[in-house]
């Protein structure tokens, strides 16, 4: 008898209430494993990969690529016949390790396990130990929601029609079921397996496009060779969509995306905001009308930071690691901050409190494709400089590759923008939430400069601080600063200082 278990999507640990499907890694027939990828998914914060909580044979896909689901909602179903006792283990303690497993993945911020559901929800999904206690994935369980919809304006999507199995070859696109919930009775093992469909054919960049613009890739022509379709083809598609007043809700609890070429003035093109840039822009304009900004600024003559930069990149402790002026700002202002430990705090007010951290998070901001990440690297005034130029490194580098786990992300005390990358000289940079102060380092460049009375061409940059002017008044904001700007114009300070 088939039975089938329906995987819902769960709260990754960030108290998130949906996600968008990125990319299926499984297709309908396909064999799966406990652990093993099944599919990745967008937050607000970072792309995290979900595994198969089960061992059996994917059934259906409930969710299409690029489809926003609430938490809670069933994005897959698992025909678990094929093992023990409809999917427990024939040997003790074997499903128990699985889970214990799969749960395991809390810890790099993706998946999270409670020891008991939540009161009046029963999670079909978890499996008692030896201590009587149930394993759940963090938003398993969870009620159906209350919240009144819209009704449907247009026509419900019909069930894909049965068909001879494709070529294993042949990779899947992943279908929307046409039922609201698919239940583990008797009759569903009559019902014809949905057809998997030929993927469309398109490079990575073109299928962010797409997904970015709403176009689904099923149904396009490519005017690439072999058929492949192109950014023309896409923009193309864009322009002659039909745009939607709202978002149509699926019975399973998931919401299309709305189309986001909407009609307009020739060579006019809209981007959906959604995922980390829907974030990041909910949380600049709260923090910038929270939080009462005051931006202090002070020109440094950082000759002596960047001779003491080329003579570290020499040193055989930096040879795999690409040193950079930042490496020294960074270490800079671990030191003030230890000097002035009000500047690395936040403002409770729910309690009316000022919560000074005794640990410092140092977050750096990243320019990713995604829009604006700022991960940071954990107790940052602890490491050696070795190990914070390593760390300040992999940190980026993961950031831009999109491979930013909730768990960098989250939990920043105080902030460093390099501005100066992009050849700015400063700016005003709004604070991170949460944060009190955050400071823009901007380009290094020659310029005429005084020195013991003489004119000299000296390098020169701009550093900008901003902060919170309910936690930091005008002398301490000018102290911070002006102790970061003394250790880079003469590195030795961070020596007497640290």
């Amino acid at each position: 008898m088939t039975e089938l278990k329906e995987f819902r999507l769960p709260d990754v640990g960030e108290g998130l209430t949906e996600a968008d499907i990125v990319a299926w890694h499984v297709k309908p027939g396909d064999q799966v494993e406990v652990n093993q990828i099944i599919v990745e998914i967008e937050t607000a914060k970072a792309v995290v990969e979900l595994p198969s909580p089960w061992d059996g044979t994917v059934a259906r896909l409930l969710a299409s690529e690029g489809q926003t689901v609430d938490v809670g909602a069933p994005i897959i179903a698992v025909d678990v016949s094929g093992t023990a006792a409809g999917g427990e283990p024939a040997a003790a303690g074997k499903t128990d390790d699985a889970e214990r497993s799969v749960v395991h993945a809390a810890t790099a911020g993706q998946l999270q396990a409670a020891e008991s559901p939540q009161a009046g929800s029963e999670p079909a999904e978890s499996q008692p130990d030896q201590a009587g206690r149930q394993a759940v994935l963090v938003g398993y369980g969870v009620r159906a929601s209350s919240t009144t919809r819209r009704a449907r304006k247009t026509a419900p999507l019909p069930a894909a029609p049965a068909a001879p199995a494709a070529p294993a070859a042949v990779a899947a696109e992943p279908a929307l079921a046409a039922e609201p919930a698919l239940a583990a009775e008797p009759a569903l093992a009559a019902e014809p397996a949905l057809a998997p469909a030929v993927r469309a054919l398109a490079k990575p960049p073109v299928r962010r496009l797409a997904k970015d613009l709403g176009i689904s890739l099923a149904g396009l022509a490519g005017t690439g060779p072999d058929g492949t379709i192109t950014r023309d083809d896409v923009h193309r598609a864009a322009s002659g969509a039909t745009a939607r007043s709202e978002q149509e809700v699926e019975p399973n609890g998931a919401r299309t995306a709305s189309l986001a070429a909407l009609p307009g003035p020739a060579g006019e093109e809209r981007i959906p905001v959604r995922g980390v840039r829907k974030h990041m822009a909910a949380a600049m304009v709260s923090s910038a009308f929270t939080a009462p900004h005051v931006t202090e600024f002070l020109q440094v003559d950082v000759t002596e930071t960047m001779a003491a930069v080329r003579r570290i990149r020499d040193l055989p402790e930096y040879a795999d690691v690409r040193v950079s002026p930042l490496l020294l700002v960074a270490r800079a202002l671990l030191i003030a901050v230890r000097r002035h430990p009000l500047v690395n705090s936040s403002w409770d007010g729910d309690a009316q409190e000022i919560v000074v951290k005794h640990q410092v998070n140092l977050g750096i901001a990243v320019a990713a494709d995604r829009g604006l990440l700022v991960p940071n690297v954990k107790n940052a005034a602890e490491l050696s400089l070795p190990e914070l130029a390593r760390s300040l490194q992999d940190l980026a580098e993961t950031a831009r590759a999109g491979k930013a786990t909730p768990a960098d992300l989250t939990g920043g005390t105080i902030t460093i923008t390099n501005v100066g990358v992009f050849g700015v000289d400063g700016g005003t940079p709004i604070l991170t939430p949460g944060e009190a102060a955050i400071l823009a380092f901007g380009q290094v460049r020659d310029a005429p400069w005084v020195v013991d009375g003489q004119l000299a061409v000296r390098a020169v940059c701009t550093l900008s601080l901003s902060f919170d002017h309910r936690i930091i008044d005008g002398e301490l904001g000018s102290a911070v600063l002006r102790d970061v700007g003394s250790m880079l114009e003469d590195p030795v300070r961070m020596l007497a200082w640290n």
